[in-house]
């Protein structure tokens, strides 16, 4: 459903928010190599996550990105509107040019209802409470 962008971004986002506070930054290349990402695609990611304000980065010798408390607060749907868009919740989903409400493919109904219910649990949990399980399960991002 998500781009491998956005996936990417997502895990990042998570990792930063397992492994970072404002006291300990992390470097593109520590990210990189915990998540087995490629560097500087890597980078570009983190840059754009920076500039919608979903991560915090600081420069200099304990520079590197890390998650503030407001950053910590948001949804992980903010961190999928930043990278894939938010078209990624009404695109058709089989692809089809023509699919709305008033000229619906076949799966459209059920897409529709499953939607919702994924908007809702990226809008009703915060990336602090996802971070939060997954660190206590010992879950590798």
């Amino acid at each position: 459903m998500f781009s491998k962008t956005c996936q990417y971004g997502i895990r990042a986002i998570l990792y930063l928010a397992v492994h970072t506070s404002e006291d300990k930054k992390l470097g593109v290349e520590q990210i990189s190599n915990g998540l087995d990402i490629p560097k500087h695609f890597l980078a570009k990611i983190l840059q754009q996550l920076t500039k919608h304000h979903l991560a915090s980065s600081s420069k200099g010798r304990n520079g590197g990105f890390y998650l503030n408390t407001e950053n910590k607060n948001s949804s992980l749907l903010k961190v999928i509107h930043a990278i894939d868009g938010s078209d990624v919740f009404s695109l058709c989903i089989l692809g089809l040019p023509e699919c709305s409400s008033q000229n619906p493919c076949s799966l459209h109904q059920e897409a529709l209802k499953q939607r919702s219910a994924m908007l809702k649990i990226l809008e009703d949990q915060d990336i602090q409470q996802i971070a939060k399980r997954i660190d206590l399960k010992h879950i590798k991002i």
